[in-house]
Protein backbone atom coordinates (compact mmCIF):
# COMPACT_ATOMS: atom_id res chain seq x y z
CA UNK A 1 0.00 0.00 0.00
CA UNK A 2 2.88 2.38 0.65
CA UNK A 3 3.94 1.99 -2.98
CA UNK A 4 0.47 3.04 -4.16
CA UNK A 5 0.53 6.08 -1.93
CA UNK A 6 3.94 7.15 -3.23
CA UNK A 7 2.69 6.82 -6.80
CA UNK A 8 -0.23 9.20 -6.30
CA UNK A 9 -0.28 12.96 -6.46
CA UNK A 10 -0.75 14.98 -3.32
CA UNK A 11 -3.77 17.18 -2.67
CA UNK A 12 -1.92 20.38 -3.64
CA UNK A 13 -0.80 18.87 -6.94
CA UNK A 14 -4.33 17.70 -7.75
CA UNK A 15 -5.66 21.15 -6.86
CA UNK A 16 -3.21 22.80 -9.28
CA UNK A 17 -4.36 20.53 -12.12
CA UNK A 18 -8.01 21.16 -11.22
CA UNK A 19 -7.44 24.92 -11.41
CA UNK A 20 -5.80 24.50 -14.82
CA UNK A 21 -8.89 22.69 -16.13
CA UNK A 22 -11.10 25.68 -15.38
CA UNK A 23 -11.82 28.65 -17.58
CA UNK A 24 -11.43 32.17 -16.27
CA UNK A 25 -13.57 35.14 -17.32
CA UNK A 26 -10.95 37.83 -17.61
CA UNK A 27 -7.50 39.10 -16.82
CA UNK A 28 -6.51 38.71 -13.21
CA UNK A 29 -9.21 36.15 -12.40
CA UNK A 30 -6.84 33.20 -12.52
CA UNK A 31 -4.20 34.95 -10.40
CA UNK A 32 -6.90 35.85 -7.85
CA UNK A 33 -8.04 32.20 -7.73
CA UNK A 34 -4.43 31.04 -7.27
CA UNK A 35 -4.03 33.33 -4.27
CA UNK A 36 -7.45 32.79 -2.69
CA UNK A 37 -7.99 29.08 -3.32
CA UNK A 38 -4.46 27.70 -3.16
CA UNK A 39 -2.77 30.28 -0.96
CA UNK A 40 0.14 30.60 -3.39
CA UNK A 41 1.72 33.50 -5.18
CA UNK A 42 1.30 33.23 -8.96
CA UNK A 43 5.08 32.92 -9.38
CA UNK A 44 5.24 29.94 -6.99
CA UNK A 45 2.13 28.43 -8.60
CA UNK A 46 3.71 28.47 -12.06
CA UNK A 47 6.95 27.01 -10.69
CA UNK A 48 5.00 24.11 -9.19
CA UNK A 49 2.89 23.70 -12.32
CA UNK A 50 5.96 23.57 -14.55
CA UNK A 51 7.51 20.83 -12.38
CA UNK A 52 4.19 18.98 -12.38
CA UNK A 53 4.14 18.86 -16.17
CA UNK A 54 7.29 16.72 -16.06
CA UNK A 55 5.86 14.36 -13.41
CA UNK A 56 4.68 11.02 -14.79
CA UNK A 57 2.15 10.78 -11.94
CA UNK A 58 0.48 13.98 -13.15
CA UNK A 59 0.32 12.59 -16.68
CA UNK A 60 -1.33 9.41 -15.39
CA UNK A 61 -3.77 11.40 -13.23
CA UNK A 62 -4.89 13.93 -15.86
CA UNK A 63 -3.40 13.19 -19.30
CA UNK A 64 -5.63 15.64 -21.20
CA UNK A 65 -4.69 18.65 -19.09
CA UNK A 66 -1.01 17.74 -18.77
CA UNK A 67 -0.59 17.11 -22.49
CA UNK A 68 -2.39 20.36 -23.37
CA UNK A 69 -0.16 22.33 -21.03
CA UNK A 70 2.95 20.58 -22.34
CA UNK A 71 2.01 21.63 -25.88
CA UNK A 72 1.51 25.24 -24.75
CA UNK A 73 4.87 25.19 -22.95
CA UNK A 74 6.67 23.77 -25.99
CA UNK A 75 5.06 26.34 -28.30
CA UNK A 76 6.24 29.16 -26.01
CA UNK A 77 9.75 27.74 -25.89
CA UNK A 78 9.82 27.49 -29.67
CA UNK A 79 8.88 31.19 -29.95
CA UNK A 80 11.96 32.23 -27.97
Amino acid sequence: MDDDREQQLGRAQRDILALERRGFPGPGAKERAIREELGLSPVRYYQLLNALLDDTRALAYDPVTVNRLRRVREARRAER
